[in-house]
């Protein structure tokens, strides 16, 4: 892709438990989150890539505004079984703070970088999503 930062390849051949592994060699275990298995699942996976990406999105707009806070974005990430029985939901929430900053200001710098984060722009408009604002801890 000629615009293109950055490209990687996943392969996963061996299902929720097995390894999945990058083009460049590296891999990692997969597991069944109800099962008790060593190994990363789908969920765990999403919360790490969401986490990531919201958190350095913000460290960049608080650098675009030179201040130098530190920032946290905690993702939970709900594995949920739909009302009728027949299917299955991820129920996502973020909850971002950043030191030294009044919450209204967090909040408003929080839905900014949602709106910019890339892996928030896969979320888009998902119904199951909440983004909260919390006091600073370390």
């Amino acid at each position: 892709m000629k615009n293109s930062l950055y490209h990687t390849e996943i392969i996963n051949d061996e299902g929720l438990n097995g390894n999945v592994s990058v083009s460049d060699g590296e891999s990692l275990q997969t597991s069944d989150p109800l099962k008790d298995l060593a190994g990363f699942n789908p969920e765990q996976l999403f919360g790490l890539s969401w986490a990531t990406c919201l958190n350095a999105t913000i460290e960049a707009l608080l650098k675009a505004r030179k201040a130098e806070a530190r920032s946290k974005a905690e993702v939970h990430v709900d594995f949920c079984r739909e009302e009728d029985g027949k299917g299955f939901y991820f129920d996502l929430k973020a909850f971002v703070s950043v030191e030294d900053m009044e919450l209204a200001e967090v909040e408003k710098l929080a839905q900014s970088a949602h709106k910019r984060c890339p892996v928030s722009k896969i979320i888009g408009d998902y119904n199951h999503v909440t983004i909260e604002v919390v006091p600073f801890t370390e």
